[in-house]
């Protein structure tokens, strides 16, 4: 049977294998933190550069489902089935991307607002809405 025990060092961890011929190989890890939660993680120690490091691959970023204007984001709910079973979902904005006419900029904006920002720009302006939000037209 393998046996493992570890103990923590500063700024690394020593886990030492014990196997069945009771032979013990220690093993040094280092520790990475997670950009996800600030969790650590314990892994091999390798030589960083700046052409190879622990996660070589970038995730793409996906656009967040929140309206910039109205400031609307996803409602955490119930699901429930015939027998009263409760299961959580999401009820997501109804967010659409649109193609609006600037008049102080003079050119179209491309945006993705929910439908309650579209009736809200269309009762009071654009300008005006964007102004209330703290949006600044002219980067987009």
């Amino acid at each position: 049977m393998a046996m493992a025990t570890a103990t923590v060092a500063s700024a690394s961890c020593a886990v030492s294998f014990k196997n069945s011929f009771g032979f013990n190989k220690p093993l040094d890890l280092g520790f990475v933190t997670s950009q996800f939660s600030g969790l650590r993680i314990c892994s091999p120690k390798l030589p960083l550069t700046a052409s190879s490091s622990l996660f070589p691959t970038p995730l793409t970023i996906v656009a967040s489902r929140v309206c910039p204007f109205t400031g609307k984001k996803s409602n955490r709910a119930n699901k429930v089935s015939f027998s009263n079973h409760k299961t959580k979902k999401l009820q997501f904005v109804n967010l659409q991307y649109k193609r609006i006419w600037w008049e102080a900029g003079k050119r179209y904006v491309k945006l993705r607002l929910s439908t309650k920002a579209l009736k809200t720009i269309e009762k009071n302006g654009l300008d005006a809405v964007a102004k209330k939000a703290g949006i600044d037209l002219r980067k987009k």
